[in-house]
């Protein structure tokens, strides 16, 4: 199968490619730079030089292909429009690939993002067939943006799209990760000489490795059905407190609670504050018993002892 990748020279980009290239697939990744270029063909993809604001591109790209898996985004909206703006231009990304590719059959595979039916006033960990979530406060509308984006592509189901969604966790961890959530969290207690959590809670976030994500995307561009939501969730529900202590434990510092109250002043979180109150469990159930996903990679916790996150020396 001839793929058609978006975001080849982010995270989980490489490993994506890895994983279709080991799978036999021909990758064509979209390239906006003579460096972004040099970096995809490195992984052994094509390149294929153009940006996400052009849709005439996107979509000849896209028929050229025999599936597409899109895990960009356009960052460069967020300074000036915010999420809202990244959404809307994502959308009509969608829409483009559902112009190139209606009647085909062809997969088009899709990141999205894990909610959670607590914020809807329920207790269970979300699963695939929970409907797109919405919310309140900051955090929760940016899940209400990008659950725009999902039900577009999940609506293109109906024009003869094999689209299908990949819901991804808070924390994509791996050797390669310098600028996830987890690096934050780190940096921030190296700052504070302290490691803190949300006091008396135990507050839970879902995790994956990238190469198992990598793995997800895979399985659902070759077998996944029209329509449907997946878990890309490997740790279903890691305790923030536990994240909070092993981080702790790795860099010799304390692990100390913060008040609801105090954590959402300007202070220690700053800007996380917002994002590490959240309880995002997640289940991946039938993502597993759909496609056959097992992911193998450590765990999160285990993960922070690969030699990247906590370097000796």
């Amino acid at each position: 199968m001839h793929v058609f990748v978006t975001g080849g020279t982010g995270h989980s980009g490489p490993y994506i490619i890895s994983q279709l290239i080991t799978a036999g697939h021909e990758v064509t990744a979209l390239a906006r730079s003579d460096a972004a270029a040099a970096k995809v063909t490195a992984h052994g993809a094509n390149a294929r030089r153009g940006n996400l604001e052009d849709f005439d591109g996107l979509k000849a790209a896209a028929a050229d292909s025999d599936g597409v898996i899109h895990v960009a985004h356009r960052q460069d909206l967020l300074p000036s429009g915010g999420i809202d703006a990244v959404a809307a231009a994502e959308v009509q990304i969608m829409l483009a690939y559902g112009e190139a590719l209606a009647g085909t059959g062809k997969p088009l595979v899709v990141s999205g993002s894990i909610g959670s039916p607590s914020w809807e006033g329920l207790s269970q960990p979300a699963t695939e067939d929970d409907p797109a979530l919405t919310g309140g406060d900051a955090y929760k509308g940016t899940l209400r943006v990008r659950n725009t984006v999902e039900r577009t592509v999940i609506r293109l189901a109906e024009e003869g799209v094999r689209s299908s969604v990949v819901r991804i966790p808070p924390i994509i961890h791996s050797a390669t990760d310098d600028a996830g959530f987890l690096p934050l969290l780190i940096g921030l207690a190296k700052e504070k000489g302290v490691v803190g959590y949300l006091g008396d809670s135990a507050n839970r976030w879902s995790a994956v490795h990238a190469r198992d994500l990598a793995s997800l995307f895979r399985l659902a561009l070759e077998k996944a059905p029209a329509g449907k939501n997946w878990h890309a969730v490997a740790d279903e529900g890691v305790p923030f407190r536990e994240i909070a202590e092993a981080i702790g434990g790795r860099l010799g510092l304390p692990a100390v609670p913060i008040p609801a109250d105090v954590l959402m002043l300007p202070g220690y979180f700053g800007f996380l504050a917002n994002l590490v109150t959240l309880d995002v469990p997640a289940s991946s159930l039938i993502t597993r018993q759909t496609l056959g996903w097992r992911p193998v990679q450590p765990g999160l916790i285990a993960d922070m002892d690969n030699g990247h996150y906590f370097p000796v020396g």
